[in-house]
């Protein structure tokens, strides 16, 4: 509440909000907002009892699971932004100045908590102006939060708006990895402003979407170690590390972050499966499934994907979701006969195959996508890998480009 009501002074957008101490004030906000609706307890860090609830059914079980959990808190519910990009902003600020050291956008759609998620710094999709905003929301917020040190904001852009998620006046998992990709000590800058120094003292670079190298982080989950666990990643974190692949490229970063994070790169051809939501059905996705028979994969898919392929003149196998009968597409991850998923989600059922099929892809470690920003990137890395082994260089070479 005290946040929102911050954002409302600032005139910056987040999403529709409630806040519940029962669970009758959780079903009244949640019938006031629409669904689907991302339940969450405050002050928890690692989104411990968060859910996206698409119905009432499930948001009463979860809030009494959070006030179960957290019987003190109050429980926010707050609209979740389907189809929509989430981004990472770190900075460091003096109580003046606020120094934007730079902007990730997450691969996978709103949903996956940001410790779980791939990110890719520069961002791959925004024009400069939605950059300028990204950058002019976190210093507003960061001097009305009297911030001095570092901040981490989360965002989500759906339909060219951008919203708040949540501002973390400390420093975030993802501050390393900027660090590092950027050559900034953003660590150091943090503590010297802690202690009293200004920002204004240090000559540092402006956050640029050109910046010559693309760095992508992609996480690491145990469960190799854990088979019994809940595997999927959603808004509660469950991996246990990252890795960094870094390239001149978008497609080659990406690539090699998987290859750091031990999944099974297909170099040479194989089977792409495909399920794609309805608002995905667009020449896009064509061109994506195009490029990569042209690779030489088969072109596997789910009746209504295949179906649409189809009119487009593409040759495409149907194959069974998990629910429609045997063989699936889970017994052909089993059996080994497919080496890339893409999966783009929208509404329960598909969150809940996503679910399904993501569970047996990491435990198999085939890449799994839920975009097709992620699929045409994937995509062309693989093309690029076609010419040569990946190429690698010190960082220090890169942060002299």
């Amino acid at each position: 509440e005290r946040f929102a009501h911050l954002l409302d002074k600032l005139r910056i957008p987040c999403p529709p909000w409630g806040t519940a101490r029962s669970e009758e004030e959780a079903v009244a906000a949640a019938r006031r907002i629409g669904y689907p609706v991302l339940v969450r307890p405050s002050y928890v860090l690692g989104g411990r009892a968060m859910q996206i609830c698409y119905r009432e059914e499930t948001l009463r079980r979860y809030v009494r699971e959070a006030f179960a959990v957290f019987p003190e808190r109050p429980v926010l519910i707050d609209r979740f932004l389907e189809h929509a990009y989430e981004f990472d902003v770190d900075a460091v600020a003096d109580g003046e100045t606020v120094f934007i050291a730079g902007v990730l956008q997450h691969i996978e759609e709103a949903g996956i908590h940001s410790g779980d998620s791939t990110c890719v710094l520069p961002p791959y999709d925004i024009t400069h102006a939605q950059l300028e905003t990204l950058c002019d929301y976190t210093r507003r917020i960061a001097r009305a939060l009297s911030v001095i040190g570092p901040i981490n904001i989360q965002y989500a852009m759906q339909q060219g708006t951008i919203y708040v998620l949540e501002a973390n006046p400390r420093a975030s998992r993802t501050m390393p990895f900027v660090a590092k990709a950027t050559g900034i000590p953003l660590i150091e800058l943090a503590v010297r402003a802690m202690v009293g120094e200004k920002l204004s003292t240090a000559s540092l670079p402006e956050f640029r979407l050109d910046i010559r190298r693309v760095a992508v982080k992609e996480s690491v989950f145990p469960f190799t170690k854990f088979p019994q666990a809940r595997v999927f990643p959603g808004p509660e974190m469950r991996s246990t590390g990252e890795v960094m692949g870094i390239d001149s490229s978008f497609g080659r970063a990406l690539i090699k972050a998987h290859i750091a994070a031990g999944n099974r790169v297909p170099h040479n051809g194989g089977r792409v499966f495909i399920s794609l939501a309805d608002y995905d059905k667009v020449p896009q996705a064509v061109e994506i499934a195009r490029g990569y028979l042209e690779l030489g994969f088969e072109l596997w898919a789910t009746s209504g994907t295949a179906a649409f392929f189809q009119r487009q003149g593409l040759p495409v196998t149907p194959v069974r979701k998990h629910y429609e009968g045997r063989p699936s597409i889970i017994d052909y991850i089993t059996d080994g006969k497919v080496d890339i998923l893409i999966n783009t989600p929208l509404g329960e059922n598909a969150r809940y195959d996503e679910h399904i099929m993501g569970r047996t892809a990491m435990r198999y470690r085939i890449p799994f996508l839920t975009t097709l920003a992620a699929a045409a990137a994937s995509l062309r890395g693989l093309a690029e890998f076609r010419h040569g082994d990946p190429y690698v260089k010190p960082l220090q070479e890169y942060y002299a480009e």
